[in-house]
C-alpha cells in the first residue's frame, strides 16, 4: 500500500477537540493512527465494544479515566462516533470536567443530528477528509483517476470495478439499511441508478421520481441523505445582477468521488476525449476545488452560472471573483470561450480561466487558457484565490 502524505491540517491546540467527518474509506482512520500513534483509540466497528457501550454509555467514561494521566494528555480518538450518539453526553462531560480533548471520527452526522444528540455546543472544530487530491499524489495519472476515482484504496486497485461495486453495496447495507435512514431500500437503490444519469446536470426531482417509482418529495429526502452521509453535495446557481435571463433556483448535484459517479453511470474511459471524458474531467476539477476550499479553510463559495438560453460557466468562485470553465478538449476553439466571454462582459471577474487538456498556457483577451496541471498548481499554491 502506498503511504500517501495527506495535507489535512490537524494541528490541535492543547485541550481542543474536533469532529473529523468524511465518506467511508477516504483515509480518516489511517490518518489518525499515523498522526496520533500514542492516543487512546475507540473503534466502534468492533462489535463487542459497540454493543457494550451502546447498552451502557457511562462505561466509556470509566474506561477513559482508567488510563494514566500521561495518556490522557493526548487527544482521545473515537472512530465511527455516529454509531452511539448518546456517547456524546459522556464526551461533553469529560471535556468540561476533566479538560480532555477528543477527535470524533465518522462517516455521517445524519444519525447524530436526527437523534438530537449532543454536538458539544461548539466545543469541537469541524473538519472533513476528502478523497485524494492532485497535491497528494502528483504526478497523477488522469485516466486512472477518472476511472478508478480517488478513494485511496480504489485508486491503487487494478480490480477497481469490483471494489467500487462492493463499496456501494456496503454503503447501502451499513449506512442506509442498518442505520434505518430509509424505509424502502430497493427504491433508494433505484434512485442511485437514476442519479447516475442526471449527475452534474440540473436537478429534476420529478423526472427522477418517475424513474425510481416514488414521489418528488421522497427524492428530495433521498438527496438529503446523500448530503448528510457526505456522498455528495449540491452546487447552487450564481446570481448577482438582473439582466440576462439566468437560472437562479435549480441546483446541480455531484457525488463526492468521480470513480463512484463513473460506476453508477457505467462509464469506462479509454482515451482523453469525448463527452463522457469531459463530464468526468469537470467532476475531477470540482473535487479539487471542494478539497482545496476545506483544507485551506478559505470557505469560498462554489457555484455555476447558466442562462435560460443554455450559456453556462461551470464554476463561479467567491461571489464572482473567479470564473472557471472546464473543457476536456486538447484543442480550444473560439466557441469554447464564448461562455466565459459573456460572463466576463456582465460580471467582470478578477480571473476568467478555461481549464483544458492543452499542453501550453495561452491568453485570449481576459481569458487564461490553462492546462489542468498548471491550473491545479495555481489552485494549491494559493495563486487562484486567497
Amino acid at each position: 500500500m502506498v503511504d500517501f502524505k495527506r495535507i489535512l491540517n490537524f494541528d490541535l491546540p492543547s485541550g481542543q477537540s474536533a469532529f473529523l467527518w468524511g465518506p467511508r474509506k477516504t483515509g480518516k482512520s489511517t490518518f489518525l493512527k499515523t498522526n496520533f500513534p500514542e492516543s487512546i483509540y475507540f473503534d466502534f466497528l468492533k462489535t463487542d465494544l459497540y454493543f457494550e457501550l451502546s447498552k451502557n454509555p457511562s462505561l466509556f467514561r470509566e474506561q477513559v479515566l482508567a488510563n494514566p494521566s500521561v495518556k490522557l494528555k493526548k487527544p482521545i480518538i473515537v472512530d465511527e462516533v455516529q454509531k452511539i450518539p448518546r456517547l456524546l453526553d459522556e464526551i461533553h462531560w469529560l471535556i468540561e470536567n476533566k479538560k480532555l480533548s477528543f477527535i470524533l471520527c465518522g462517516s455521517s452526522a445524519r444519525k447524530v443530528k436526527r437523534g438530537q444528540a449532543n454536538l458539544l455546543g461548539g466545543r469541537a472544530w469541524r473538519m472533513q477528509m476528502f478523497p485524494l487530491t492532485w497535491k497528494e499524489i502528483a504526478p497523477i495519472d488522469l485516466l486512472k483517476a477518472l476511472n478508478r476515482g480517488l478513494i485511496p484504496s480504489h485508486y491503487l486497485d487494478k480490480n477497481y470495478l469490483r471494489t467500487l461495486k462492493a463499496y456501494l453495496i456496503d454503503y447501502l447495507k451499513e449506512e442506509i439499511s442498518q442505520e434505518g435512514l430509509v424505509r424502502n431500500v430497493p427504491a433508494f437503490s433505484r434512485f442511485l441508478d437514476s442519479l447516475g444519469y442526471s449527475h452534474g446536470e440540473l436537478t429534476n426531482y420529478v423526472n427522477i421520481a418517475r424513474d425510481c417509482g416514488v414521489d418528488a418529495k421522497t427524492v428530495k429526502a433521498y438527496y438529503q441523505i446523500l448530503v448528510d452521509t457526505l456522498l455528495g453535495q449540491f452546487i447552487e446557481p450564481f446570481s448577482k445582477i438582473k439582466g440576462r435571463q439566468i437560472i437562479t433556483s435549480t441546483p446541480k448535484f455531484y457525488l463526492f468521488d468521480v470513480g463512484v459517479a463513473g460506476f453508477l453511470t457505467k462509464r469506462r474511459l479509454i482515451e482523453e476525449r469525448g463527452e463522457e471524458f469531459g463530464k468526468a474531467f469537470e467532476h475531477f476539477i470540482l473535487m479539487e476545488l471542494l478539497a482545496h476550499r476545506a483544507y485551506s479553510e478559505l470557505d469560498y463559495s462554489i457555484r455555476f452560472w447558466r442562462t435560460k438560453g443554455g450559456i453556462e460557466v461551470d464554476f463561479i468562485l467567491q461571489n464572482g471573483e473567479v470564473a472557471i470553465e472546464v473543457k476536456g478538449s486538447s484543442n480550444i476553439l473560439n466557441k469554447h470561450l464564448r461562455p466565459l466571454k459573456v460572463f466576463t462582459e456582465e460580471h467582470n471577474p478578477k480571473k476568467a480561466i478555461l481549464v483544458c487538456n492543452e499542453k501550453y498556457i495561452r491568453k485570449v483577451g481576459p481569458i487564461d487558457i490553462l492546462p489542468w496541471p498548471e491550473f491545479l498548481a495555481m489552485l494549491w499554491s494559493g495563486d487562484l484565490i486567497g
